[in-house]
């Protein structure tokens, strides 16, 4: 037999010293007795290393990610996995994990926080949300990929929503800001249906929309922006400074009063300013711009508004000519509303 030729299984990765320490050690020895216990310990960490992040891999490739419960056994070699992933999330964090085997772990998809990990998917609906309704102000029933998240919004808005961790928080609330700036818009001094009213308003005048065809009954994703508006101007002294300058640039201004109209007992003449008939057509002739970016009606429209609650269908052509051959029986606020929607002929 060749004796250079080595017999028997290899020894694993520094057993050969081990077993060399052991060999020259005496118990008058201690420092050699110390320094083989210590490659012990050593060599049965590298092994289990080895057997954990074996056992990863293969339920990775066996379910597709590395969500593992804690509770979890790899049944090849009964190994603790789920428990195992927490020690080394525990190591992670405390920095004592090299970056050999955290790049390993990660290459497998492991998530180091897992209160981090349902937050980011969260965030990821909140994003989807936003590129459809331009604003995170959304209310507490509404839903998106199957993720409600009006409530999980109305949840991390409450004081220590975003965590316990103030780091934490300020991390999430900033991915939060990177989505919208005003997802918390109690911060801001208003509530949240404002925001979201606001933010319709201003969606609508990008779209093109004439600020005076918002009125009550233009609605946006269900909600009755008009009416919104209408409250914004009637009640602007109730508004903060914030909120004034938003909805300045925007052009909304104060509520005028209306002028005190004098008017003939009996007398059949053209609609009074804020008559029933009057705000009727007016309504239906600015849902229509909105809605057509037009002015010109043919003579036999009808357009149907909702006017708390109920359905009007107005003859809309025939009351705007009607209202053209009485432009000398109308006050100045009829005029004026009309010529804010852009028609032609009551403008000064």
């Amino acid at each position: 037999m060749d004796p250079s030729r080595p017999v028997g299984q290899e020894p694993e990765e520094g057993e050969e010293e081990s077993r060399l320490l052991l060999k020259f050690a005496t118990p008058r020895d201690p420092a050699l007795i110390a320094k083989w216990i210590s490659y012990q310990v050593i060599n049965t960490e590298r092994q289990d290393w080895r057997r954990g992040a074996e056992a990863a891999h293969r339920y990775r490739q066996r379910e597709g990610d590395l969500e593992v419960p804690y509770e979890h056994v790899e049944a090849a070699g009964a190994f603790p996995l789920g428990r195992w992933l927490s020690d080394q999330r525990r190591a992670y964090r405390a920095g004592t994990m090299t970056g050999e085997r955290a790049a390993e772990l990660e290459g497998l998809g492991i998530v180091w926080d897992t209160a981090d990990a349902g937050f980011a998917a969260n965030l990821g609906a909140a994003r989807a949300y936003y590129e459809l309704h331009g604003s995170l102000a959304a209310p507490r029933g509404a839903t998106i990929m199957d993720v409600q998240i009006g409530q999980w919004l109305t949840n991390i808005r409450r004081p220590g929503g975003l965590g316990k961790d103030p780091v934490r928080a300020q991390r999430r609330a900033a991915a939060l800001a990177a989505v919208d700036p005003d997802w918390n818009p109690a911060a801001l001094g208003w509530t949240v249906d404002w925001q979201r009213h606001y933010a319709y308003l201003t969606q609508l005048l990008a779209e093109g929309a004439r600020l005076a065809a918002v009125v009550p009954g233009v609605t946006r994703h269900g909600d009755d922006v008009g009416r919104w508006l209408a409250t914004q101007r009637r009640n602007w002294a109730r508004l903060n400074a914030e909120q004034q300058r938003r909805l300045g640039e925007l052009g909304v201004k104060k509520a005028s009063r209306a002028r005190k109209t004098a008017v003939k007992t009996g007398a059949a003449s053209g609609p009074r300013a804020g008559g029933e008939a009057f705000q009727k057509g007016l309504q239906a002739l600015a849902q229509y711009v909105a809605r057509t970016g037009s002015v010109t009606v043919p003579r036999g429209h009808v357009e149907t508004v909702n006017i708390d609650g109920t359905e009007h269908a107005v003859k809309l052509g025939i009351w705007l000519t009607n209202t053209k051959s009485r432009r000398a029986k109308l006050n100045q606020t009829q005029l004026d509303l009309l010529a804010e929607l852009g028609i032609h002929w009551a403008q000064p």
